[in-house]
Formats: C-alpha cells, structure tokens, sequence
C-alpha cells in the first residue's frame, strides 16, 4: 500500500517530518517497506534565472549565457533550442553527479568558453517531461528554489506491508486515524456530502445471489464531461504508481486507495436494460478491462445486464461498458461483495487487481452507501452533469458484534497499569464507541474493523496504541521443580537426535495430501471430514492419514533430480478422524538408494531399517522386550517384506518395504523402505524419574550360544516362535535371533526351517555340560508348543 505525505495531510493536521511519521507508523503495527523521497535525487539541483543569452563564438548549435544562480552570476554554455534571456529553469552546479548522463560535472571549455555548471532537460532529470529543451518554470519562482519544490516532487511516498487482518488500512483515511491515535497530529475526516438525485434512477439494480453480494447501490450522472482528471488528482495516483485514464475511471481508482472502497463506473449508453449482481451460467464469457476473455462458471460472481456478462463482481470490469472521451452518462456501482467467493474466483482466473485486492480482504460493509455519495460528489464537481436518485438492493451484512470488555484484561495480558479514562480514551481514538460500566466496559466496536471479535483483539488495539515501548520489565519465575518440557517432548527429542545420528535427514512437510495418495494409504475419501474445504492448491487437498506420504513424495523429487540416495524422517501428526483422538503423533522415516564405498555398495533393506527402527525405540525408552513382532504391516507395504510391532493388540510400529505400486505412483521406481512409530501407543513416560540409579553388572562368566534348526508350518508367525523360545529360560537366555530360513529339498512342502541363535549368559556360575542340556530341554518344550520340531 502507498501513499504520499500531501495525502495522508488531507486527513492529519500535523508538522511531523517523515522520520516521525516512520516511527509512528512502526510503532503503531504498519510495517514500512519503503520510503521513496524523489526530492532527494534532486537535492543538488535548483532555480536559476538566465539573464543573456548570445550565439556561441565557435559554434552555431551553442549559446554563451549569463546565468543567475544561488552561487551567484554564472557564465554556462548551452545547447538548448530554447534557451534565452528571461527563462527561468533548474541549475546543476559543478561537481554534481547527473545520474541520467552518467557524468560528474567540471568546469572545463566547450570550444573555447568555459561552461561553469549545466542547465537541465526534465529528461537529464530523470523525470518525465517535454525534453526538447531545458526546463522552463514559472518566472515567479525565486532563484535559488530547490528543485523539488519547484517541480512539485518534493512529496515522499510511502510504501507499507498491510496485515491480512487489517484491510482498512487499505485507505489513507484509516492511516491517518491511527496516527492520530498515536498522538502524531489531529485527525480529520472528510466531509461527505449526500446528493438526493433529481431524478428516478433509470436503471433497477438486482441482487439474486445474496451470498455473494448481499448489497448493491448505484445511481446514474446524466450530461457528464469526461477528459484528462485534474493535474491534483493525477500527481497523487502517478506518485503511488497508478496510470491516469480519464478523470471517472480516475475518481473511482482515487477513492478505492482513499478510503478502501471499489467502485465501478459504467457507460450507461452501453448497458442493456436492468443490472444483476449473480451468480455466472455456463458458457458464458467476457473481455475484461485487461483486454484478455475469461470463461464463467457457475460459481462466479458476475455483473450482468440484459445482454450478458458485464464483468467479475468486485474484481474486474469489462471493455464493452468502459467509459471514455465519448461517454456522457454514466452508471456508479458501489457494492459488496462476499470475500470468499472474491477469493475463489480471483484465484480460478487469476485476475490481480486492487478491487480484488481489497474485497477478498474485507471492505467495510457499511461504506457502501457512502462510498456512492463521495463518488457522485466527486463526478459532479470534475465532471459536472445531473444525479440521479440512488437506486439499493439487497441488506448490507452484519456489522461487528459489540463487546463487553473487562479492563482487568489489559493488565493480565500486558502488565499495563490504566484506568478506564485511559482506555476509553484510546479507543475512541481508533473510531470505537464506548460505555464505562465500571468493573466492565461495553465497546460498539467500528462497522471497518471487522478484525475485532474478542477482547484479546482490544488489548492489543490498547497496547500498540499506547506503546509496546512501554512494556514494564518483569523478571520471568518458573516454580520450583516444574518440569519445562514433559517427558514425551524429551522422548521425542531423543529420536530426533538419534535418526540425525544414523545419517537421516529431518524434514517438515504439510500435514496436507493429494486425495488421491491419502486413499492410497487407507484414507476413506467418503469421509469429507478430513477434506479441506478450501485447500491452499490441488495437490493440498485432504489431512494426511500418514507421514509417509510426502516422505515418499520427497524422496521422488529428489531422485527426478538426481540425488538418488535419500534418507529423511519427520515428526508431526497424522489424522484417521475427525474426532477428538483422531490426530495422532508419528514419527517416520524412508531410505532408499545405495551408498558406495571402497567396501562396496550398500542399500537398505528390511533388516537395515528394522534395526533404525529398533534402535530408536531403544532411544526412546520403549519396552522392547514387551513389543510383539508380527508379520505384514498395512496395505501400502510391501506384504512379504513388512512387520508391525505390537503393545497387546494395538500397533506400535509398522515397518518394511513400500509397496513398488505406491511407491511408483508417488514417484519412485526404485525400492524404497520405511518406518512409521505411532507414539501414542507407546506407554507414557513416568513423570518422577526413579531415584534408584540403574547399575551395570557384568557378568565374570563366559556367554556362549547354541544354534536350533525347527521344522515349522509355513503359516505360523516365526516371531512366536522366537519369544517361546526366549522366554523358556529369561535368566540365562539374553537374545534369540533368527539367521536362517529354509525351504526345499529335505523339507515337506507347507513346511519351513527356520534356524535360531540363542545366546546364553550365566550369572552365577559356569554352566556345565548337563545344564545345558537342561536348558536345551526347556528349549525344545517351548518350541514344542508352537508347533515346532527339531530339525533332523
């Protein structure tokens, strides 16, 4: 948003220099951008005064001139057609830098005379201007003026960020009322004058689609006079960078940076009977204002006569109802539009312009009417003619809410200590109405600050206003043995730290998906509860029902790139509801591609990301001993390649190959592993450490292993077998792992061998040769039990 000094004083009584008004303006929240000041560039240049003016000795195109100058009577040459006795012009003394020319100016011969500084073209300026000659001012403009007063470009323009939430600030009138608010000078509002109309408005206004624009006013001006605007009114819209047209298309593009409010003006002699604000039909199409056709669909908001489309409610008009030279009568449209269905259609076309701008923002919703009386005051005194009428439709939306506040809310929030006078007082400042009930105060909160919906939104109005500068220092107190951080956080900082540790990268992705991957992974898409209703784009579409997804998605774009080693993990939640416990925690992990070493080539495997997986339980704390191990995961792994890892019947981890097929349409052809931790399933971390300090012991007796071949049916779960077999003997047996698996020759069809290492740690003393034996038996009895028998 810009805007220039001189205009921001048509609202501000105030001898503030643009320093001032910068810190003003940061203090109260805007954020400027830039400052542009044009009179600086020019701060080398004034008002000189030529006083002779003689044919050069040496040279026919050239003139010998006496120059009065703040430094005095200046001899300067000079090859302008119209340089003469009497011109007053702008003067560059030596050593000045001429930007345009690319020189530093010396004093040094032209043919002979010495030239003791230059006299200026608008185009050695830098600035637009008749650069046939040099400059010719006014003659009234005392030598010695500087150059950008003389010019008029000694007014700095200003260019500030404007928060979502703060459309008003979209006009200079609010920026003036909030400085005001911040004491820079005194605000003044300028007077609207109500034009009743000497005449029936000819033409009815409709208003179908409520929704989209629930009000519409307009009024025709009949025996206008258009042409080039006022040279006022096109410096100010040349100066925050807009295009002069005409003085109407001027006057509406004025009041939309004036006071935030649109307005449209059509060329009534061009419209075909009545005027609608509805909804588009299909096929229908328009050539905007920007010279490009634009397809209609039933979900736009269109301005319509007799003939058809018009243009795009609140966003652009069309060519054929564009007023110029020719028009004499016109249409003003002052409306409000909705500011979603602006979004939607600003983003379905693609349309960027400062209607839109503003609407999908929020305009006040009860300027409408008074917006068509400044429009019509500005027409009449720039363009003459006769006003008709005003013509409304529709109700004009809900304002905001008033609210009862309770002051006390400023001191808990901020610590500022003030009375209600005070508040009152800076609120009244803002533009809101308030009534002191003592212990509460009733605040009729203004119809352009629809931002305001509860009290932490006055606080901050009161806080900025009187200044953040002000804060009182407090020294922060935590209370004795209050844990800052909860054991689940530590926990999870814990797995952060030892995936980086085993070389993953960590990632933070969208917690949105393309629907089309979210059914891929389980998601029920009938659910609509999890699809958003107006997704950032396409592919943002629907709540994730795993973080594996946009892992997945990742790793492809990475390996399109080239960089087909990929190893990434994130933590963040995943959603299976919309109930209350339908988020969930994760963390998940990939790793795909092969690392080359002078040992050769490594890939991950099933075994590989297990053990990351396992590994970082064992970081977290988890039970291990406690997890059951099962095979198969969820439909998006690989089914032979996969496992879960269970607390009772509820699944604590899924790890294994991605299935090739998803994988592929996720784009990646090459395979592809993963884990995913569901963290609420695993069993919460006790809040008071145990004071009893965990002692290593080792044990002085040798471990030793025995090695078991079981013949097993080909359906039976392996990690069965294995904790049986763990758990015949938990005080000698430490770990059983599984390093063969055999089916074929020698083994019956539908049955499997599994070969198991059982490792033996004795604590009390060496075992002999017979209670090995009887620990062998207890093996054997467990593995009985499963259905295994020892392999011959």
């Amino acid at each position: 948003m810009k805007f220039t000094i001189s205009w921001l004083k048509d609202y501000l009584t105030t001898n503030a220099n643009i320093d001032e008004i910068h810190e003003a303006m940061t203090m109260a929240g805007l954020e400027v951008e830039e400052i542009e000041n044009p009179g600086e560039k020019l701060g080398a240049f004034s008002v000189a005064k030529i006083i002779e003016a003689v044919q050069h000795p040496n040279a026919d195109k050239l003139r010998v001139c006496q120059v009065d100058t703040f430094q005095g009577r200046l001899e300067i040459v000079c090859g302008a057609p119209n340089a003469r006795a009497g011109l007053t012009t702008i003067f560059a003394p030596i050593g000045t830098c001429v930007e345009a020319l690319g020189v530093t100016l010396e004093a040094k011969p032209v043919r002979g005379v010495v030239s003791n500084g230059m006299m200026c073209s608008y185009s050695e300026l830098g600035i637009e201007g008749d650069s046939s000659g040099i400059i010719e001012l006014p003659n009234d403009i005392e030598v010695g003026t500087p150059a950008a007063i003389a010019l008029g470009l000694n007014d700095a323009v200003i260019d500030f960020e404007v928060t979502p939430n703060r459309p008003d600030w979209l006009g200079v009138n609010s920026i003036a009322r909030e400085l005001s608010a911040r004491g820079l000078g005194e605000f003044k509002d300028r007077e609207i004058k109500k034009t009743d109309g000497g005449f029936d408005c000819p033409v009815a206004i409709l208003t179908p689609a409520p929704d989209a624009c629930p009000i519409f006013a307009g009024r025709v001006v009949r025996g206008v006079k258009n042409g080039p605007s006022p040279k006022w009114l096109q410096e100010r819209l040349t100066a925050i960078g807009l295009r002069p047209i005409n003085t109407l298309v001027d006057i509406t593009n004025f009041i939309s940076y004036d006071r935030a409010r649109p307005l449209h003006v059509y060329d009534l002699n061009k419209l075909k009977g009545n005027i609608a604000a509805r909804m588009g039909k299909e096929g229908e199409s328009f050539v905007a204002l920007d010279g490009k056709t634009y397809e209609i669909t039933p979900n736009m908001c269109v301005i319509a006569d007799d003939s058809g489309v018009l243009g795009l409610g609140g966003i652009m008009g069309g060519e054929s109802t564009g007023c110029d030279e020719n028009t004499t009568d016109v249409f003003i449209e002052s409306a409000y539009f909705a500011p979603l269905s602006i979004f939607q259609t600003g983003r379905a076309t693609g349309i960027q312009s400062d209607a839109k701008y503003r609407f999908e923002r929020g305009v006040d919703p009860d300027f409408v009417i008074g917006g068509l009386d400044l429009a019509t005051q500005m027409v009449l005194e720039l363009c003459g003619g006769e006003a008709s009428k005003m013509a409304v439709s529709g109700e004009k939306p809900t304002l905001p809410k008033p609210l009862d506040f309770n002051p006390k809310e400023i001191t808990r929030l901020t610590g500022f200590e003030l009375s209600n006078a005070q508040i009152i007082e800076i609120l009244g400042r803002l533009g809101f109405e308030c009534v002191d009930n003592g212990a509460s105060l009733h605040i009729k909160v203004p119809s352009w600050r629809g931002d305001v919906k509860e009290a932490a939104d006055i606080v901050e109005d009161v806080a900025r206003i009187y200044g953040f500068d002000k804060l009182p220092m407090a020294q922060l107190s935590t209370p004795k043995n209050r844990q800052l951080i909860s054991r689940e956080k530590q926990s999870l900082n814990i797995a952060r730290r030892a995936l980086a540790s085993f070389g993953y990268n960590e990632v933070v992705t969208w917690s949105f998906v393309k629907k089309t991957y979210a059914a891929l992974f389980g998601a029920n898409l009938e659910n609509k509860t999890l699809e958003l209703a107006n997704p950032i784009n396409d592919e943002l579409e629907y709540m994730r029902p795993s973080a594996l997804i946009n892992l997945i998605a990742a790793a492809g774009r990475n390996i399109a790139k080239g960089f087909d080693k990929v190893s990434i993990f994130e933590a963040g939640p995943i959603y299976l509801s919309d109930a209350i416990d339908g988020q969930k925690s994760v963390i998940a992990a990939i790793a795909t591609g092969e690392t080359r070493n002078w040992n050769g080539a490594i890939k991950p495997d099933v075994y590989s990301i297990q053990a990351d997986l396992m590994a970082v339980l064992g970081n977290m704390g988890a039970p291990i001993g406690g997890l059951m191990m099962s095979n198969g995961a969820s439909s998006h792994f690989h089914p032979g390649r996969s496992g879960q890892l269970k607390m009772g019947k509820a699944v604590a981890a899924e790890f294994g190959q991605i299935h090739p097929k998803i994988a592929k349409a996720l784009g990646v052809s090459q395979d592809i592993f993963g884990f995913e931790i569901f963290i609420d399933t695993l069993p919460k971390a006790k809040q008071k450490a145990s004071k009893a300090r965990t002692k290593l012991e080792l044990s002085p007796f040798m471990p030793l292993s025995r090695d078991f071949a079981f013949i097993i049916d080909k359906d039976k779960n392996t990690a069965d077998l294995v904790r049986a077999v763990q758990n015949a003997d938990k005080n000698l047996i430490k770990n059983v792992n599984v390093f063969d698996v055999y089916s074929g020759k020698g083994v019956e069809d539908g049955k499997v061998s599994i070969a198991l290492e059982v490792m033996i740690a004795p604590q009390s003393a060496t075992l002999t040769d017979a209670d090995i034996d009887t620990l062998s038996q207890k093996i054997l009895a467990a593995a009985s039990k499963q259905g295994a028998v020892l392999r011959a």
